[in-house]
Formats: structure tokens, C-alpha cells, sequence
């Protein structure tokens, strides 16, 4: 059975700097895949060229067999819940009519809408307006928005931020429903590692190259392996601030050089 996703040696480069490096895995039918990385890693940028956002990468990127450069159409089977943003308090649509943006394809009905509002369990907000609803309610509307056109492959980065822990179990435990009951296989980025070890059947671990791909017990499973990630991702974050800092010093340096010269 061909692989749901196929990543063959993906790079990205922003000006001349990697922000993915020769990446390569593949996702199976029903796989419920959590990805971890620090900030910085590159995991929003995986998620652009994998939905065709960002084009011009090297390698081959391929969804359920086709090449997602040359194949867009693919794209309609992909539900995406991009990172969360705040929503404007008093915008005026309400929730059936945020979800109903999700309908991309003829001969979707009303029907469809209100089921993907009852499997979020907002039913009884359907004609509110979404600005009214909690954060964690807000999230669960942009889930529906993703299912209404029946996806295959749904593809969430990071969803969680900024929801509290009573509203992340309620979403976790959608997303759970999503991928058993379903059959919707799941691609989810979080820098929430207790959920990851949890709900994920498989893990990837990426900081622009990638460190693990595999079963979720065979990484959280194994200490030395842990720990090599732990002291991965500290080194990247140590890099990524001091790195940062130090090169503000050396623009204000040279700022200061170009005044004495």
C-alpha cells in the first residue's frame, strides 16, 4: 500500500539558510503521527511544502502517490488547522458559517456542516458568533472547518497554544476520535510531549534535519534515545537565542565601525 505521505529529501532554504535539511519519511493509512522539535525547528515550514504553500524546495514531496507540485487537486483530500491566531471578538460570522468555508466541493450539503458541528460538539452554538466562544470552543470550530469536506489526511500545527489544559484534553480527545473512529490519519505538531507520548502512534523528531522517525514506544521507550533528544533540542535552543544575540552584536559592531570609519 503506498505511503499517505512520501518526504524524499525535502531542504528549504530561507536566503541561504536551511530551515529543512535533506529530510525523508513517509506517513502510513491511519498512522496518528506527533512531530517535536524546537521552536525554530522547521516543522511549519514542513507543513507549507507538504501542502504545496511553499513550492520551491528541493526533493520530492508525493500525496497519496501523487506529486503535490504537479497535482494540486490532491490537496481537496487534506483537512489543515494551521497555528492557532486570535480571533477578533466581535467579527461578525458565526459558527456555521465559519465551517461552511471549509466546503470546497459541489454537492456538500447543509447536512455535512451540521454533522462536522456536532462531531465537535458545538452544536448548541452553531448561530453564535465566534468571537463569543472560548478559545478552546474557537479551536474545536476550526477542526469542523477542516472536517466538512471529508478529509483523509488531516494536518494540524500546533493547535493547542495558548487553550488551557481542561480545553487540550477535550481537543485531544477529539483528535483520538478523529483517527479510530474515523480512520482519518493525523499529522500534529506540539511541544506537548506528555500528549505526544500518550495519543501518537508514531513520532518524528526534527530540528531542520531529521533526528527520529518511528514507533512512538521505540523513542519515549528508550532512555538513551530520550536523552539524546533532550540534549539536542537544548543545544538548538542555545544556538537559536545566543546565536541570534550574537549576531545583534555583531550588526551593532559593525554599526559602530561604519560610524568611526
Amino acid at each position: 500500500m503506498q505511503p499517505i505521505i512520501n518526504v524524499d529529501n525535502l531542504s528549504y532554504y530561507y536566503d541561504s539558510f536551511p530551515a529543512l535539511d535533506h529530510i525523508s519519511f513517509s506517513v502510513e493509512k491511519g498512522d496518528f503521527l506527533g512531530i517535536i522539535g524546537p521552536n525554530g525547528a522547521g516543522k511549519t515550514t514542513l507543513f507549507q511544502c507538504i501542502l504545496g504553500i511553499m513550492g520551491n524546495f528541493s526533493g520530492e514531496i508525493s500525496l497519496f502517490g501523487s506529486n503535490v507540485k504537479q497535482n494540486k487537486k490532491i490537496l481537496q483530500r487534506i483537512g489543515y488547522v494551521p497555528q492557532k491566531k486570535s480571533v477578533e471578538q466581535n467579527f461578525p460570522a458565526t459558527v456555521s458559517e465559519i465551517v461552511s468555508l471549509g466546503v470546497i466541493r459541489k454537492g456538500i450539503k447543509k447536512e455535512s456542516i451540521d454533522s462536522a458541528i456536532e462531531f465537535v460538539e458545538l452544536g448548541s452554538y452553531r448561530n453564535k458568533r465566534i468571537g463569543e466562544l472560548s478559545e478552546g470552543q474557537q479551536q474545536r470550530v476550526i477542526i469542523a472547518k477542516a472536517l466538512v469536506k471529508q478529509p483523509e489526511l488531516l494536518i494540524l500545527d500546533e493547535p493547542t497554544t495558548g487553550i488551557d489544559s481542561a480545553a487540550q484534553n477535550k481537543f485531544y480527545d477529539l483528535l483520538t476520535r478523529l483517527n479510530k473512529d474515523r480512520s482519518i490519519t493525523i499529522v500534529w505538531s506540539s511541544h506537548d510531549m506528555n500528549a505526544v507520548e500518550k495519543l501518537a502512534s508514531k513520532v518524528a523528531c526534527i530540528d531542520k534535519k531529521l533526528f527520529f522517525h518511528g514507533e512512538s514506544e521505540d523513542f519515549f521507550g528508550n532512555e538513551e534515545r530520550m536523552k539524546s533528544y533532550v540534549e539536542f533540542a537544548m543545544q538548538s535552543h542555545m544556538n537559536l537565542h545566543f546565536g541570534n544575540s550574537k549576531n545583534r552584536s555583531d550588526n551593532r559592531g559593525n554599526e559602530n565601525d561604519g560610524n568611526v570609519v
